[in-house]
């Protein structure tokens, strides 16, 4: 994976604002033939800069308003455990994101639900059955107030 320059940086910048922007229209934003703009768009997907284009759906739209994020601590620290726990938090549909932490809690969660008694459902037929799970703590986001996808360039 090579270097990026400035106009790389423009062109990602431009495409985390909207991945959905023509090639005409991106061309125009980072000041580049439309051609050459593609060919750099290629390199930057071929070398991983970017990983993928997805649509943010709305999650009041969709019925998940309630963020909660969960601190779990296992029961141990061997790598049985912590692959038996991945794998199964993995099948989890309702977990957006799950990251393995230093500090006090071994992962830390982000779960989507519709409301409180949603969340209550998502505990105990999923999060409660975590493989190795000696305790877990939920903490409900009572507003959103930054919320980005954008990585800093």
């Amino acid at each position: 994976m090579g270097e990026i320059d400035s106009i790389d940086r423009r062109i990602l910048g431009a495409l985390q604002r909207d991945g959905r922007m023509s090639n005409a229209d991106l061309s125009e934003a980072v000041n580049l033939s439309p051609s050459a703009c593609h060919r750099r768009v290629h390199r930057l997907e071929k070398d991983g800069w970017i990983d993928g284009y997805v649509a943010l759906l709305n999650p009041r739209k969709m019925g998940r308003p309630t963020t909660v994020f969960v601190e779990i601590t296992l029961s141990g620290q061997a790598d049985e455990v912590l692959d038996a726990f991945e794998k199964a938090v993995a099948r989890v549909p309702d977990v957006l994101e799950c990251h393995l932490m230093a500090g006090t809690a071994d992962y830390l969660l982000k779960v989507v639900a519709g409301d409180t008694e949603d969340f209550a459902r998502i505990h105990r037929r999923y999060l409660a059955t975590l493989p190795g799970v000696l305790q877990m703590q939920s903490s409900f986001a009572l507003r959103t107030v930054r919320q980005t996808t954008a990585l800093p360039l």
